[in-house]
């Protein structure tokens, strides 16, 4: 049988062993994170030199580590301090050379029942490219708010949808609010830079025949149209929730990030304002199953079978009709 000072040198060696492994494995998860970092926020001249200099200091950590452990242990918590010191020094914007399509947030003003909206978007899209801007001021009566519609666009995996509320009103009136990416001109949409910082967030407010024309007819993504069943008050909770989230976007700006502040995961935040007992789900992550997650809730209008509800909810494409587009979609 082994002696206790055999079985504390073990238990010594297994120590340092685990305490290695450990490091090691801090280092390389953070000299990833950084080099990522690097990748979308650093200068694009200095990008590649950064970094070189974050795989470097990696390298240097883990060999110091075989030989002087709590050096290496040191030299991390230096690294990690410098890192997120940069990392906190970059901040959201409102002030960048934005994309024609995010170019404006929507603000609103509430006085009695009157609801203004400044900023709201009307364009008119040819194709993806193609486009007429307007941006208009646009007066809604609150008394008169009687419906809210979700919008589900995928264009690529049925498990991830873009989700858009829309408000109806008893004269007609339409408005359709989108939390979106607000890019800089020549910016493309990354999930991963998603991740660190590369988008601020936007809200936008437009007409259907804008916002889901766009979708439908110039980008070929497949909509599809859920009516809500929710009450009066929950309705108008709902929309000026929406209008305070574009006051506040319009003065404090913030980044987008793709897992906790994303399109859905805000209307989820918004929607329990209105209605507290809405329990979280992975399906407002995936957010192309959350008519499932409503649907299970009972928060869909139509209470028949999900795969008929689905079916009927898709929107076609209108192709250019001269027939009022709000109508046309709902067509039976």
């Amino acid at each position: 049988m082994m002696d206790s000072r055999q079985v504390s040198g073990r238990s010594a060696r297994f120590r340092r062993r685990a305490g290695l492994c450990l490091l090691v494995l801090v280092v390389v998860a953070g000299t990833g994170w950084t080099m990522a970092a690097l990748w979308f926020q650093a200068p694009q001249a200095l990008r590649m030199v950064l970094m070189a200099c974050a795989v470097v200091t990696g390298a240097g950590l883990i060999w110091l580590a075989s030989r002087r452990p709590a050096r290496a242990w040191a030299g991390v918590l230096v690294a990690g301090v410098a890192v997120g010191l940069w990392w906190s020094s970059i901040l959201p914007r409102n002030d960048r050379d934005w994309a024609p399509d995010v170019a404006h947030i929507v603000t609103g003003r509430v006085e009695g029942n009157a609801l203004t909206l400044y900023n709201v978007r009307d364009f008119e899209w040819r194709g993806e490219n193609d486009f007429t801007p307007r941006w208009q001021t646009r007066r809604y009566d609150l008394d008169q708010l009687n419906s809210v519609d979700l919008f589900s666009s995928v264009w690529a995996s049925p498990a991830i949808a873009h989700t858009l509320i829309g408000f109806g009103f008893a004269n007609g009136e339409r408005i359709v609010f989108s939390i979106e990416i607000r890019k800089e001109k020549g910016e493309a949409f990354s999930e991963i830079g998603g991740f660190f910082k590369e988008f601020e967030l936007a809200l936008i407010a437009s007409d259907e025949n804008d916002i889901i024309r766009l979708r439908t007819d110039a980008r070929g993504e497949t909509v599809s149209l859920f009516p809500l069943k929710v009450t009066p008050e929950q309705a108008r909770h709902l929309l000026l929730s929406y209008v305070a989230l574009g006051n506040r976007l319009a003065e404090q700006p913030e980044f987008y990030q793709t897992l906790t502040s994303n399109c859905t995961t805000i209307i989820y935040q918004l929607a329990r304002l209105a209605h507290p007992g809405i329990p979280f789900d992975w399906r407002i992550l995936l957010s192309g199953y959350l008519p499932d997650y409503l649907h299970e809730h009972g928060m869909l209008k139509d209470g028949g079978p999900l795969d008929e509800i689905r079916r009927q909810a898709v929107i076609a494409p209108q192709n250019g009709r001269a027939e009022p587009y709000s109508a046309a979609i709902r067509a039976p």
